[in-house]
């Protein structure tokens, strides 16, 4: 384990396969080929996995760039642990279709939130979704 703080950290992980969620609230599984002093992020054989209640789908995107600033969190993936999970894998279209439909009923359920407070007179202000993050 290095003990230089910093980016200069994720060295260690290179080559080891990594979770990485980011500002805009995807999640991205893949291996770590390449880091640099911003913390920007080169993996490979890379997912995005979309997650709604306990089922999932993965969606292949190959070599995929990240910019250091965008990173939230990284972790590094244990397989056996991800095998054990009890999470459902659905097709790509039926995690997409699902996804669609829940974030239709958040956005339904934050229009009842501003009705609901307009009415009583107060000011509204919708909860801070993903493009509101820092």
């Amino acid at each position: 384990m290095s003990t230089i703080p910093g980016a200069a950290q994720l060295f260690d992980e290179l080559d080891k396969k990594l979770m990485v969620y980011l500002r805009d609230g995807r999640t991205l599984i893949g291996y770590l080929r390449s880091v640099d002093q911003f913390a920007n992020l080169v993996l490979h054989r890379t997912i995005e996995r979309i997650h709604v209640g306990n089922r999932y789908g993965d969606i292949d995107r190959g070599v995929f760039v990240i910019r250091g600033e965008n990173v939230v969190l990284l972790g590094e993936i244990d397989d056996t642990k991800e095998e054990a999970a009890t999470l459902e894998q659905v097709s790509i279209e039926e995690i997409l279709e699902a996804q669609r439909v829940e974030q239709e009923r958040r956005q339904e359920q934050e229009q009842l939130r501003a009705r609901f407070m307009k009415e009583r007179g107060l000011q509204y202000t919708a909860e801070i979704g993903p493009d509101d993050m820092y």
